[in-house]
């Protein structure tokens, strides 16, 4: 499909600002994507949300006349490109990091979706947020990019994956890095530069050298040249001084602690991870406490329910409207292997919902056993009943 331009963008638009990497923070520090995600606290929370989705498998479910739901995955050609190759190019865990970074970072996270002549989907093709211009036209959207070789292209939303990140507006979505994290990450590059000079230089910011007698500019420059030669930079921090002629140094400077250069970091961390909703103990900052509760199974919990599960269902309706374009099937994130516990904990809820402590019995042995990778036995597909006593408890004698 040709593309003209047919609009004039300012150079301080600030969708211009941020292609060319100009967009400044309070601290005068260029934030964009590339920017930012030298920062390790950054980097960390787009590293854990994405792999998070990234490790979830995509079940296609069918809706029954009875209104129960059946696991139809073997059956659904769909389910190799959202679970195993999107493209030849592509592993599906690759293609949903890159979906979701570009969704952190951007606003947006894009993927083409190339379908046969009878409309199924046969291919998915990540897309670069970068350069990524949606326009509105009678009530429907139309998607203007460049495809991997540079050209540009264009599609209608119906064949255009579109993972936005908060604040949608109908067009794009909210950067994570430009709205909630932008003065934190300036801050944070700031700092990040400044403890490398401030280390690099053997943690000594400024010294006075004084002489007791007039020196001329040549001395000066000489004396400054052999003092920053041999006595700055870490390798040079512990040489024993010298000094001659009645000269005598002074120290004006900070320590770290001093200059507060340690607590600005954490503070940075936490802010950071405070706009990604990462819970900052999942980063490396175990100074604070955390809320979550204790234990791998809740602190699993809270970060599932408050920071992955309306990525999970935004990216859910999306595929369902997309996809499938009807009612009668679905596809749903499979959210229990975040949600293990400790080998004791799962045991103990696996005896109880197959009928422990003689209650009913919500799954068979046959499930319980096929949810932790053992193979099906004969005769353990059926409910435990203890009013009948029908069935055969985890827990009862063999």
């Amino acid at each position: 499909m040709a593309v003209q331009n047919t609009t004039t963008v300012l150079s301080s638009d600030p969708s211009i600002q941020e292609f060319f990497g100009t967009v400044p923070s309070s601290t005068g520090v260029a934030v964009n994507e590339l920017s930012a995600m030298r920062v390790a606290a950054v980097y960390a929370c787009v590293r854990i949300i994405a792999g998070a989705i990234a490790s979830l498998p995509l079940d296609i479910y069918r809706r029954e006349p009875n209104g129960q739901r059946k696991k139809v995955n073997e059956a659904d050609s769909l389910w190799w490109l959202l679970n195993e190759e999107p493209q030849a190019r592509w592993t599906a865990s690759s293609m949903w990091k890159w979906l979701i970074k570009s969704e952190l970072l951007r606003g947006d996270g894009f993927a083409r979706i190339i379908r046969a002549p009878n409309g199924t989907p046969i291919e998915l093709q990540p897309i670069r947020a970068l350069g990524t211009y949606v326009k509105l036209t009678n009530n429907r959207l139309t998607y203007f990019y460049l495809d991997d070789y540079g050209e540009p292209r264009g599609c209608d939303q119906e064949d255009m994956l579109h993972i936005p990140g908060f604040g949608f507006d109908g067009l794009r979505g909210m950067s994570a890095i430009q709205w909630g994290a932008k003065s934190g990450i300036g801050i944070a590059i700031a700092t990040d530069e400044f403890s490398g000079r401030f280390f690099g230089s053997g943690a000594m910011v400024r010294h006075v050298i004084k002489a007791p007698g007039k020196m001329n500019e040549g001395q000066r420059d000489a004396l400054r040249e052999a003092w920053v030669e041999r006595h700055t930079g870490l390798e040079n921090a512990y040489r024993p001084l010298v000094l001659t002629e009645g000269l005598d140094i002074s120290e004006l400077s900070l320590s770290a602690e001093d200059s507060q250069l340690l607590e600005a970091r954490k503070f940075q961390v936490i802010d950071i991870c405070r706009a990604f909703g990462v819970p900052p103990f999942m980063v490396g900052e175990t100074e604070k406490t955390t809320s979550f509760g204790a234990g791998v199974e809740h602190l699993s919990l809270g970060f599932i329910k408050y920071t992955l599960q309306d990525r999970l269902t935004s990216i859910e309706q999306e595929l369902n409207r997309k996809l499938f374009r009807t009612a009668s099937r679905f596809v749903k994130f499979n959210v229990d292997e975040l949600l293990r516990g400790d080998a004791a904990t799962r045991a103990t809820f696996l005896r109880q919902m197959v009928g422990g402590s003689q209650g009913p019995g919500i799954i068979s042995q046959n499930e319980a056993r096929l949810s932790e990778g053992y193979i099906a036995i004969p005769g353990a597909d059926s409910l435990y009943d203890p009013t009948t006593a029908k069935g055969t408890p985890a827990n009862a004698p063999a």
